[in-house]
């Protein structure tokens, strides 16, 4: 296989690629845009190759992009020199990145995964905010974290605005969807601590009593989590706010705990 040159704004694959922007789009092909060369690869790191890889001539120069067409044409996948022109459509940004690169989506299932083989793991329900998703996934990876566990309808982990958040940790920590009805049926393989917060519970988020595996259970910023979820926790710990603020964004106060309860 070869590099492709492509000039023109209606090739079919160019459009296929600007489609992923859309979430059924992404659900339909199972795949997901990531925009960088250090996105990229970041995902080459993790052994993870694109599936098409599409890069403007002024990022010829560089050395790691040579890594990159190598990897993909190794991996049986597609690359695509294309013009500025080309670049800003797929990206409907008028200064886009010169690299991008579509990815087949890697989501697990609750029964896939060993609670054991990491002492924390965090659990989302019903996040809506793409920033503060893929902020989580970054902290998570940054912690040693097992994975995220995204319970109910949750923001896309791979809208282009989560991956650009991660800022590769995508590729790092494992993305596990379920519904609710899944979340509390897997409840009792979970033999640590499962630790939710709440404004009135006694423990301190430093000093509770977490035991091994920890999986943090973190709701809306709006209502926190709902009482079946809330119910479905062993311990309650909460953030002390010494200050006028009432409440802290998502994707803080998850990474507090996350930090917390592994003891870093």
């Amino acid at each position: 296989m070869t590099v492709k040159q492509i000039t023109s704004l209606t090739n079919q694959t160019v459009k296929d690629i600007r489609a992923l922007h859309m979430r059924k789009e992404r659900e339909a092909t199972g795949q997901f845009l990531a925009e960088g060369l250090k996105i990229i690869i970041d995902a080459l790191d993790q052994g993870i190759a694109p599936v098409i890889l599409v890069y403007g001539k002024d990022a010829d120069h560089h050395p790691l992009l040579k890594r990159a067409i190598d990897a993909t044409l190794s991996a049986q996948g597609e690359v695509l020199e294309v013009t500025r022109e080309i670049l800003e459509k797929i990206s409907r940004k008028d200064n886009p990145q010169m690299v991008v690169a579509v990815f087949a989506q890697r989501v697990k299932r609750l029964g896939e995964i060993d609670p054991n083989t990491h002492e924390v793991w965090v659990a989302l329900e019903q996040v809506r905010d793409p920033g503060n998703l893929g902020t989580i996934i970054r902290t998570a990876d940054a912690a040693g974290a097992g994975g995220v566990i995204l319970i109910g309808d949750c923001v896309d982990p791979f809208s282009v605005e989560t991956v650009r958040a991660t800022m590769g940790s995508v590729f790092a920590v494992a993305v596990v969807r379920c519904t609710h009805d899944e979340f509390l049926a897997d409840r009792g393989r979970w033999t640590g601590s499962v630790v939710g917060t709440l404004l009135t519970a006694t423990h301190n988020h430093r000093t509770a009593p977490y035991s091994r595996p920890t999986l943090i259970v973190m709701g809306t910023e709006q209502s926190g989590l709902t009482p079946e979820i809330a119910g479905a926790c062993d311990l309650n710990v909460k953030i002390p706010m010494r200050g006028r603020a009432d409440s802290l964004n998502l994707s803080v106060a998850t990474g507090i705990m996350i930090y917390a309860a592994s003891g870093l």
